[in-house]
């Protein structure tokens, strides 16, 4: 079992894009400014290419995870201690059976949603509450996130 790192590089940058549209202003960009107690001020004071490019390397590690939580076969491979090479005849005929068993976009794509929702969605929720931050600035920021996670699911788990 490799790890795909072309699939896990084309995920990494898919939050980069979909943060340019989804918090444009013309989308949910001015109503995020507004929640986020966001002002001209504070965004001035960020160096900008620094953000991005700590932004990238945060989303490639991201990226790298997701894998994990989208392909089963990485399960079957902990399972053996990582290292398939000294594994049992079973494991290689198990791998036979099942290794590209569940490969698919959309098996990504449900298990990237599924972690959106019931992982990211409430760890955001659970700080922005005690950031006094409003329920549209949990919605705006966990529904990103559920929408970026699907989309990076469904490459790093179908793209063989």
């Amino acid at each position: 079992m490799e790890i795909n790192f072309l699939a896990v590089l084309v995920a990494a940058i898919v939050p980069l894009i979909l943060g340019f549209i989804w918090y444009n202003p013309k989308v949910l960009g001015i109503i995020w400014v507004r929640e986020a107690e966001m002002t001209e001020a504070k965004m001035k004071r960020g160096n900008v290419p620094v953000i991005f490019i700590v932004s990238l390397m945060l989303s490639f590690l991201l990226a790298f995870f997701v894998q994990t939580l989208t392909i089963h076969q990485f399960g079957a491979l902990g399972m053996v201690g990582g290292d398939s090479s000294i594994a049992e005849p079973s494991f290689e005929a198990f791998m036979a059976d099942y290794g590209n068993a569940f490969r698919t976009y959309k098996h990504g794509a449900l298990h990237g949603l599924l972690a959106g929702l019931f992982m990211f969605t409430p760890i955001i929720a659970i700080n922005a509450m005690f950031e006094r931050k409003s329920w549209k600035y949990i919605l705006i920021n966990g529904l990103f996130w559920t929408v970026a996670l699907t989309i990076m699911g469904a490459i790093v788990c179908g793209w063989v």
